[in-house]
């Protein structure tokens, strides 16, 4: 059936669309169909769009994973073998070493915000997209990574 598009991935990118462009929509309520989606994403595939959003606002790669091993404690070569692996959210913020300031992390993303979410995986998950959030949009590391 060529043409058609599934609607899980309409779902996920209306939601990356309201990430990469800011769009405001607070108040919307996580439902457990939201989680479930976020669980069972791909990391490998959102990856990319978090390369070009950084990127396309003046901000590195390095910088990016910088961000990523501030909230995760994994490296290069780790990240790389995640991605390489196709694991989902789920797997990765399971294998990962969250950062004890994560909690710091606060304010809106993707309409949601951030002391509101409930469920820890989603939370993680806007953790990271909180910060690559603020990377593009120029903020210093030093804020960035909460020190």
């Amino acid at each position: 059936m060529t043409g058609l598009v599934p609607v899980d991935f309409l779902s996920f990118a209306a939601s990356f669309l309201i990430f990469a462009h800011g769009i405001k929509t607070y108040g919307m309520k996580e439902t457990e169909k939201h989680n479930e989606r976020i669980a069972k994403m791909i990391f490998a595939s959102v990856y990319p769009h978090y390369v070009t959003k950084v990127e396309s606002k003046g901000r590195t790669v390095a910088e990016l994973h910088q961000v990523i091993k501030w909230l995760t404690g994994f490296d290069d070569k780790k990240l790389k073998k995640l991605i390489d692996e196709k694991v989902t959210f789920e797997t990765f913020f399971e294998r990962a070493a969250l950062n004890p300031n994560a909690h710091l992390i606060t304010g809106t993303i993707c309409g949601y915000r951030i002391e509101d979410i409930e469920n820890p995986l989603t939370k993680k998950a806007r953790y990271l997209d909180k910060l690559i959030d603020e990377l593009a949009k120029g903020k210093k590391m030093e804020k960035i990574l909460r020190q």
